[in-house]
């Protein structure tokens, strides 16, 4: 927050990004939310293959704590049981969960609370592999444009190309996990990490969409092999919060 308040030139950005910064400040200090909407719960599991659950189903147990953490908090209950009959839960639950079974004998849970405004402006497509590099930076810009002010800029950008129809999603989102501006391991992959960061912020949207430099916090690609006639690309934007946490057993 503090770089981008210090980077924006015009008065109506910069005092916005004071503004976003003094709100996480108090979140922070109050221990409230940073923003009305507390989004699903999207829980990331790493399960070591040595380790063994009783007592229950470790996805009940998830989701018992999501509804207490929900009501305890005092959080705002988002989830509704049909897409079109739209009841209410009461309880954000179900959550979404994601198990990978691991090596040792440790547990690991990632709770990352996603926002309905910035998930509704992610995208996925299946292009052909002829666009290559350069049709998937233009997916990931042109995803950002269409989106606008809608997911809550600046925004944190997860890019995946490769994989399949619903592993490319996936890949997009577990980006998002990454420490915020850390760059990809892979070497091609951290170069369009900056140009596409570059990119986006040449496109003017600016702090919640009032305009400046700041429209992306960070850009994180994934690379994942994929079908020799396929080329999935999905983009998942996270709003300028990016809450997660991780807790390792």
């Amino acid at each position: 927050y503090k770089w981008s308040i210090e980077k924006e030139q015009e008065d109506s950005p910069r005092e916005i990004m004071k503004d976003l910064y003094r709100n996480a400040c108090i979140a922070r200090d109050e221990m409230m939310p940073v923003c009305q909407d507390t989004g699903t719960a999207v829980v990331f599991v790493e399960i070591g293959q040595e380790v063994h659950i009783s007592g229950g189903l470790l996805t009940n147990a998830i989701n018992d704590g999501v509804e207490k953490g929900y009501l305890d908090g005092y959080l705002r209950k988002s989830i509704v049981s049909h897409p079109f009959r739209r009841t209410n839960t009461g309880t954000n639950t179900p959550a979404v969960i994601h198990l990978d079974l691991v090596e040792g004998d440790g547990l690991s849970l990632t709770v990352a609370p996603k926002g309905g405004g910035s998930e509704n402006m992610s995208r996925l497509l299946m292009l052909p592999p002829s666009a290559g590099k350069i049709g998937f930076m233009d997916f990931v810009v042109e995803t950002v444009r269409l989106a606008g002010p809608n997911p809550c800029p600046p925004v944190v950008v997860g890019a995946c190309a490769g994989g399949n129809f619903e592993t490319c999603a996936l890949e997009a989102k577990r980006a998002l996990l990454r420490p915020m501006g850390t760059p990809s391991a892979d070497p091609d992959a951290a170069e369009m990490e900056q140009t596409l960061l570059s990119r986006i912020n040449e496109l003017g949207i600016g702090p919640q969409g009032f305009g400046g430099q700041t429209t992306a916090f960070a850009v994180h690609v994934e690379i994942r092999p994929c079908h020799l006639a396929s080329m999935p690309v999905a983009v998942n934007l996270n709003c300028h919060v990016a809450r997660h946490v991780t807790i390792r057993l």
